[in-house]
């Protein structure tokens, strides 16, 4: 994890280069858009619906603990996806060096969605959701090192567009398909899991990975593996930069998103297992403006080779749609103000993950590193803003009241921050 970063205007960002690599062709491009979709349906639709409704029939009065369990499963994959990707850079294998963790990781997700759904107690679940987000996040951040392994920069914000937009639609399609199983929660959790296997398998088993047995390796011992956990910010201060101003956007998100289904029942008086269609119709639609945000900013960051200018409209958008959902209270304004969140999650989504792959620091050797320390910046958000998340909602207000439009206003402004501290980049336009 970095130190704060450094503003230097005589620093170079000393980036390993990887425009000598050549196109990737299209069964890559396409393979990998629909695996990332599966694990994002697999391990986000919990966090939309499914985690909520079972919460709900094990621990009805506390809501608050949704809060608690996503952020503990964000804390265990913060600390260990950086010690992940250093082991992923490392294997040496027929496979290659990613594909053997997105088999092993792809069933550790899907043992542990059947533990969450047959699970008895409330803490049985969250050690589920702990061990499916660890499964799942190790077989998305492999499917992400190859990206880091494989794309010129020339294809960078087309397939993050697309990639972009396969990720937000999938929870969305996740809570559509499961908006009929919420009173049987093996299904409920199964159904977006077996998604996932199938489309992650696809995609180990239809793309090629060169064998890895032959390349290079250095010894390194605990110590060294410790040591890879930080890094110098003067000497990739773009890079510091870029995971800076992703922390503060998926700090916000995270707020914004955590007890989207409690905010929804609250707001129009329904009950939790009722909001799931509401979610699911809301959602449905908003995948058009998902799929404007996504594939039109990562194309045209492409087309005009600019990245800053997009991400600090996303953040803009979002923000906006986070205002209008907190002042609002009937089912019109809810949906429009959800419709501009999905337009701004579309478009800092995608040409954020293209501009992570500029900055990225030594490519060639240690991606899955600097992935894993960019991962930071996602999950340090995921694990804090659940707690914080908890504690805002009890803010001026008393009984079984909870203060969501405080928690969605300091979402917008986070979320704005996010795109506002991307203008500190100097080698990226």
């Amino acid at each position: 994890m970095p130190t704060p970063p450094v503003d230097s205007g005589v620093l170079v960002a000393e980036v390993t280069s990887n425009e000598d690599l050549p196109p990737v062709n299209a069964r890559y491009i396409w393979f990998m858009v629909l695996a990332q979709f599966g694990v994002f349906m697999a391990f986000i639709t919990p966090i939309a619906i499914s985690l909520a409704v079972r919460l709900g029939e094990l621990a009805p009065a506390n809501q608050e603990y949704l809060g608690y369990i996503t952020g503990a499963g964000a804390l265990w994959v913060m600390l260990t996806a950086p010690f992940m990707g250093i082991w992923s850079d490392r294997t040496r294998t027929r496979l290659g060096r990613r594909r053997p963790f997105m088999i092993g990781g792809m069933i550790v997700g899907v043992l542990s969605l059947i533990v969450m759904a047959l699970a008895p107690s409330v803490l049985l679940l969250g050690v589920g959701w702990i061990l499916a987000q660890w499964g799942w996040g190790t077989v998305l951040g492999n499917l992400q090192n190859s990206t880091a392994d494989r794309l010129p920069e020339a294809q960078r914000g087309k397939v993050a567009g697309l990639t972009g937009f396969a990720t937000q639609v999938a929870p969305v399609i996740g809570v559509i398909a499961t908006m009929g199983l919420t009173g049987n929660a093996l299904l409920l959790f199964l159904v977006p899991g077996v998604v996932g296997v199938v489309l992650v398998t696809l995609f180990v088993t239809l793309v090629h990975e060169d064998d890895s047995r032959g390349l290079p390796l250095e010894r390194i011992g605990a110590a060294g593996v410790i040591r890879k956990y930080v890094y110098n910010p003067r000497k990739y201060p773009d890079f510091s930069w870029n995971w800076l101003g992703r922390f503060f956007f998926y700090f916000g998100l995270t707020l914004n998103t955590t007890f989207t289904a409690f905010f929804f029942a609250d707001r129009l008086g329904v009950s939790i297992t009722e909001v799931s269609a509401v979610i699911g119709t809301l959602g449905g639609i908003g995948v058009l403006a998902t799929t404007a945000g996504a594939l039109g900013g990562g194309f045209m960051s492409d087309r005009f080779r600019r990245r800053k200018v997009f991400l600090v409209i996303g953040g803009a958008i979002m923000a906006a749609g986070m205002v209008t959902m907190a002042l609002s209270s009937d089912l019109p304004f809810l949906f429009a103000g959800s419709l501009i969140v999905s337009l701004g999650i579309g478009l800092f989504a995608a040409v954020d993950m293209a501009l992570l792959l500029d900055v990225l620091p030594e490519k060639q050797t240690d991606a899955g590193r600097f992935m894993g320390i960019t991962g930071f910046a996602t999950s340090i958000p995921q694990a804090a803003a659940p707690f914080i998340a908890s504690g805002i909602l009890l803010i001026g207000v008393t009984g079984a009241d909870k203060n969501y439009s405080l928690l969605f206003i300091i979402a917008a402004a986070f979320v704005l921050l996010g795109g506002l501290v991307i203008l500190r980049i100097r080698s990226v336009r």
